[in-house]
């Protein structure tokens, strides 16, 4: 995470951009190569899947937002829809609420309130967890100073079905605790608390998680 630094002369011009109208998400990313932007706004400096890029399957572990033709997958910072029988990388819309952040992100304080910020995309603390909101026109001024790298992400478990489950119910079961997951104490606030509650969720259906 990042702490937001504000010059005065950044102050002044954030009040002139006030009197723009903003746009939901910042288009501040670079392609890097076929299918891929890198993220270096807020010295954020993060890969990510472009835009429209289309999938044969979501991670594991993405976590599903919303219901029936509303429903989005969430991970990493990318958010995804299903494109047939596959899914496409997209830009999820405002009002948009995850129970957890993406394992890396930028913290701002902006007109007076946090925000955080991924992969253009900024989000706003609310009770169910964090909303995506458009960002303030702060957002086009404002100046970070660069933290330590983040630590390496924690390595996708391999799930061995004890019972024999088919991969169809096995996905079954993944989304199912993750849903779980989120309804658990402090699980919005802590991603420990929610990996664990799904890792407990998934032992409890049969499956061992390594």
């Amino acid at each position: 995470m990042k702490t937001l630094l504000h010059s005065t002369a950044a102050a002044a011009l954030a009040l002139g951009a006030a009197f723009c109208a903003p746009v939901a998400h910042a288009d501040v990313r670079v392609r890097a190569n076929v299918g891929m932007v890198f993220d270096n706004r807020y010295h954020h400096d993060h890969y990510y899947p472009a835009p429209g890029y289309v999938a044969p399957h979501v991670p594991h572990g993405a976590v599903i937002v919303g219901a029936g033709p509303g429903r989005y997958w969430f991970h990493g910072g990318v958010w995804y829809r299903p494109y047939g029988s596959s899914y496409r990388v997209v830009l999820p819309p405002v009002g948009v609420v995850i129970p957890l952040l993406p394992p890396s992100y930028v913290t701002l304080t902006l007109g007076g309130l946090p925000y955080y910020y991924a992969n253009g995309v900024y989000y706003r603390p609310v009770p169910e967890g964090y909303v995506v909101a458009t960002p303030p026109p702060e957002a086009a001024t404002a100046q970070v100073v660069p933290a330590a790298p983040p630590p390496p992400p924690k390595a996708e478990p391999i799930i061995y079905p004890r019972n024999g489950q088919s991969p169809e119910q096995l996905e079954n079961d993944r989304r199912d605790c993750n849903r779980w997951a989120t309804t658990q104490p402090n699980a919005q606030a802590d991603a420990s608390v929610f990996n664990r509650a799904v890792d407990a969720c998934m032992d409890g259906r049969g499956y061992t998680m390594k």
